[in-house]
C-alpha cells in the first residue's frame, strides 16, 4: 500500500530538531561524569538531573510520535485526498486501483489507496472524492475480503458530500455480470453520493472499457502520460505435451497440458497464480471467412505490432461481419478488428517442476461447437507449436504460512490450483495437508491421481477424502466435508486455512453453506475476513 503524498512533509525539520536536542542532551550529560569517561558513574548528587533529562527525552519522543501519526492521517481526515478503494478476488482490480492512484499522484493529487474492507462509512462521509474498483466473483458475489464493508453498508450514513466514480469488473458469461459493482453503485447513490461520471463496466478486461475509465480519471486530475493501461504482451510458449486424462468419463474430456517458454528461462510464479491464454480461432473458420470476403490470406498488414499475414491477424481477432468487410482493404480491416479476449486458467505446477502445467476441460457452445479457449488448447493448437501466454499474480489465493495446517477443497478442474499448493507445501516440508475432492467417476476422473496417491503414501497428504457423484455411493465434496465435521473444527481451531477451487455455481455455494452449518455464519465470515477461507471459483 502506498502512502499518500505529503504525509511525511514535516518529517525532515522534525528530525533536525530532534538531532539538535540529542546533541544538547549529550552536552548536558558530559559534566555529570566525575571520573574517566568509561565506566565511571555520575555523582549521586547529580542523579536528579539525569532523571530529569530522561523524562524530557521520553516526553519529546511521545510528542513526535503523536505528531507523526496526526500528520499521516491529516490528508484523509480532512477529505482533501482522493480515496481509491478496491475489492479484488484475483488481484486484477487491485492492480487497476494502483494504476488509477498513480495517475492521480502524477497529476498532483493526494491519494489514499485502501482495500475496501478498510473503508468505513465515517471515512466516506468525510471524503470529497473517491474512486472504487470492484470485481465480482462467482455468480455475482463480492470478493471475500469485502465482507466487512458489506456489513458496514447496512449502517448507511449521509454521503451527500461524496463524489465518486466506479469501475466494475466482471464476465458476461456469468448471470451476475458486475453484480457487486452495481450493488455498490446503487448503495452509494442511495445514500446521496454523486457520480463524477457514469459507471464503467468491464467485460473480461476489455481494453476499450478500461480506456473509458482512464479518460474519466484524467478528467478529475489524473495525468495519463506514462501510465500504461494496455494488457501486458503475451509471450510465446511451446506446447510440449497434451494428454487426455479421462477417457470414458461421463463428463467432458479433460486434458493436461505442459508448456515451456520458447526462449529464456522459466519465469517465477506462486501457487494460485493465473495463466492468461491468448486463444485463436479455428483455422477452418478463418479460411471460410476469408473465402466469403475474397480477401487475400497472405496480404501483409500491420495492426500495430509489425507486419504479418492477414490470416495470422484474423486467427487471434474477433471476426467481423463478412458482408460488411468486402469493400475494405486488408490494411483497413486490420485497423478495425479487435483482439479475442483472453482466457484464464489456474496453474497446476510450481516452477521447481520445470514446466507450466494446465488442466483444461473441453467446453461447448449451445450449437455444440467447442468453446473458444478450450477448443484452441485442446483441439486446434499443435503439440510442438506455440501458445500466446502471460502470467498474472493472484495474491488472494497465494499460500498461507507453511507451518499452519491447510485444508484444500475442490471439484473438477479446480484440482489444478490445489495441486500447485500441495506441490509447494511439499517443497516447503509442510505435512499438515488435507484434500477433499469431488468428480464424476472414480475410475477415470481422479486427475493427478498418481501424484496424490504417492504424496499420501509418503505422508505429505495427511488426509484425502474423495467423492464421486456417478458411483453407487453417490456423493459430492460437500457431503464429505459435512461428514468430517469434528475433524474440520479441530483443524480450524489449530489455525488451518481453507482454500476452495472449482465450480462457482454448484460446488462453491454448497461448500459455503456446509461451512456455515459446521462453524456458524459468524465464524465462517471471520475466517474470510482473516484470509483463512479463500476461494478461486469460476
Amino acid at each position: 500500500m502506498s502512502p499518500a503524498p505529503g504525509s511525511n512533509r514535516g518529517a525532515l525539520p522534525g528530525q533536525l530538531v530532534l538531532f539538535a536536542l540529542l546533541l544538547a542532551a549529550a552536552g548536558l550529560l558530559l559534566p555529570l561524569h566525575g571520573g574517566d569517561w568509561w565506566p565511571a558513574p555520575p555523582p549521586a548528587r547529580r542523579g536528579w538531573l539525569a532523571a530529569l533529562l530522561g523524562a524530557a527525552w521520553l516526553a519529546l519522543t511521545l510528542a513526535c510520535l503523536r505528531s507523526g501519526r496526526s500528520g499521516q492521517a491529516s490528508v484523509a481526515d480532512t477529505g482533501d485526498a482522493v480515496l481509491v478503494a478496491w475489492a479484488s478476488q484475483t488481484g486484477f482490480a487491485a492492480s487497476l486501483a494502483e494504476r488509477s492512484a498513480a495517475m492521480l499522484r502524477a497529476g498532483g493529487r493526494d491519494v489514499v489507496l485502501l482495500p475496501l474492507e478498510q473503508v468505513d462509512p465515517a471515512r466516506l462521509a468525510a471524503t470529497r472524492q473517491a474512486l472504487f474498483v470492484a470485481s465480482t466473483t462467482g455468480e455475482g458475489d463480492p470478493p471475500d475480503h469485502a465482507l466487512r464493508f458489506l456489513r458496514q453498508m447496512e449502517a448507511g450514513g449521509d454521503l451527500s458530500r461524496l463524489q465518486y466514480a466506479l469501475l466494475a469488473l466482471g464476465d458476461r458469461s456469468y448471470a451476475g455480470f458486475c453484480a457487486f459493482g452495481r450493488q455498490l453503485d446503487g448503495w452509494l447513490r442511495g445514500h446521496g453520493a454523486r457520480p463524477l461520471f457514469d459507471l464503467v463496466e468491464v467485460d473480461n478486461a476489455d481494453e476499450a472499457a478500461l480506456r473509458r475509465w482512464q479518460y474519466g480519471v484524467g478528467r478529475i486530475g489524473g495525468d495519463t502520460a506514462g501510465i500504461d493501461w494496455s494488457a501486458p504482451a503475451y509471450t510465446p510458449w511451446r506446447l510440449v505435451e497434451r494428454r487426455l486424462l479421462n477417457p470414458g468419463s461421463q463428463g467432458g474430456p479433460v486434458h493436461a497440458l505442459s508448456l515451456q517458454p520458447v526462449s529464456g528461462a522459466l519465469p517465477d510464479w506462486k501457487p494460485g497464480d493465473i495463466a492468461e491464454i491468448g486463444p485463436r480461432n479455428p483455422p477452418d473458420q478463418v479460411d471460410a471467412w476469408l473465402a466469403r470476403t475474397g480477401l487475400d490470406p497472405q496480404a501483409q498488414v500491420d495492426a500495430g505490432s509489425g507486419s504479418e499475414a492477414l490470416a495470422a491477424l484474423l486467427s487471434r481477432s474477433v471476426l467481423p461481419d463478412a458482408e460488411d468487410s468486402r469493400d475494405l482493404s486488408p490494411q483497413e480491416l486490420a485497423k478495425r478488428v479487435r483482439t479475442l479476449p483472453h482466457r484464464e486458467y489456474s496453474i497446476a505446477s510450481i516452477p521447481a517442476e520445470g514446466r507450466l502445467q494446465l488442466l483444461v476441460r473441453e467446453m461447448y457452445r449451445a450449437d455444440g461447437t467447442p468453446g473458444l479457449g478450450s477448443g484452441w488448447l485442446c483441439r486446434h493448437a499443435q503439440v510442438g507449436g506455440t501458445i500466446d501466454l502471460r502470467l498474472r499474480a493472484n495474491p488472494g489465493f497465494h499460500p498461507p504460512a507453511s507451518e499452519l495446517p491447510l485444508v484444500l477443497v475442490g471439484n473438477g478442474t479446480g484440482i489444478a490450483g490445489l495441486r500447485a499448493h500441495l506441490a509447494a507445501r511439499i517443497a516447503a516440508g509442510a505435512r499438515r495437508n488435507w484434500l477433499l475432492f469431488g468428480e464424476r467417476n472414480a475410475s477415470c476422473d481422479l486427475f493427478f491421481g498418481e501424484d496424490l496417491r504417492r504424496w499420501q503414501d509418503a505422508g505429505w497428504l495427511e488426509r484425502m477424502d474423495l467423492a464421486f457423484s456417478r458411483e453407487d455411493d453417490r456423493a459430492y465434496v460437500q457431503d464429505r466435508l459435512r461428514a468430517a465435521r469434528a475433524e474440520l473444527v479441530a483443524w480450524v481451531d489449530q489455525g488451518a486455512t481453507l482454500l476452495v477451487c472449482g465450480s462457482a455455481d454448484t460446488m462453491a455455494p454448497a461448500v459455503d453453506a456446509v461451512l456455515a452449518g459446521i462453524l456458524g455464519t459468524e465464524r465462517r465470515d471471520a475466517l474470510r475476513e482473516q484470509g483463512r477461507y479463500r476461494r478461486d471459483v469460476y
